[in-house]
């Protein structure tokens, strides 16, 4: 029987979701806590990797088991580091891959444009700088649809095309939020677009500049790396 667990965390309390060899991974959490109550060894898969500082609103895992405990999601938050919820739990067909069978994923970048607020600091980026948020909007824009996204890619990777069906730009007082759906997101794919989009709303790098980088991914360009503790893994589709 596959398995399907919808789950939320505070990635500030994690070395990442990978199993780490000091157990404070996301993965060892969930595998300790599901091992406990199957009385055998449980291991999981996650719809992808989120780095060290990143959040999840909507992470999904599945594993093999050979039933559906009873009150499995109460047990297992009862079980949890108070920083891992589980959500939701379900039957799925054997065939499901919370990895691979994936459709599309939207993650969420969060900025504090307003006066620093320690209290703030491992949920948002918070810059002094001033942003141009219509010179940001503009830019966003090219990176809607299928590209090779090399310029990109904090890694080395044969394939880097991907595609992006929406990117946007919200204001609410002093907040941003950065909304990106795309079919799928290489290593530091996200925090590196929103590196992008900030230099060019705090005119450090030029909207062309930003194109060039999108339409020559063999002219190899590094900007800004976005900090991991504004970026949330939001929603899944399969």
């Amino acid at each position: 029987m596959r398995i399907k667990l919808i789950v939320s965390y505070d990635g500030s309390k994690f070395n990442g979701f990978q199993r780490q060899k000091d157990g404070n991974g996301v993965q060892n959490a969930l595998e300790n806590a599901l091992t406990k109550i199957y009385n055998h060894k449980v291991i999981v898969k996650g719809s992808g990797r989120t780095d060290a500082g990143v959040h999840a609103n909507n992470q999904v895992i599945h594993y093999n088991a050979d039933n559906i405990e009873k009150d499995l999601v109460k047990k297992l938050n009862n079980d949890l580091n108070p920083n891992i919820v589980v959500k939701k739990a379900l039957k799925v067909k054997d065939d499901f891959h919370s990895r691979y069978s994936v459709k599309k994923k939207e993650y969420v970048y969060k900025i504090n444009i307003g006066p620093y607020k320690s209290s703030l600091y491992n949920y948002y980026y918070q810059t002094k700088n001033i942003i141009d948020i219509p010179f940001m909007k503009e830019a966003a824009r090219l990176f809607v649809g299928s590209h090779d996204f090399k310029n990109f890619i904090s890694s080395k990777k044969e394939n880097t095309n991907a595609t992006i069906y929406s990117l946007d730009i919200n204001r609410v007082f002093n907040k941003l939020e950065i909304r990106i759906i795309g079919t799928n997101f290489y290593k530091y794919m996200v925090r590196n677009i929103v590196g992008a989009l900030l230099e060019v709303g705090m005119c450090k790098v030029s909207f062309l500049e930003v194109r060039e980088m999108i339409n020559n991914p063999n002219k190899k360009r590094n900007l800004m790396t976005a900090p991991p503790q504004g970026l949330y893994l939001n929603k899944i589709w399969y």
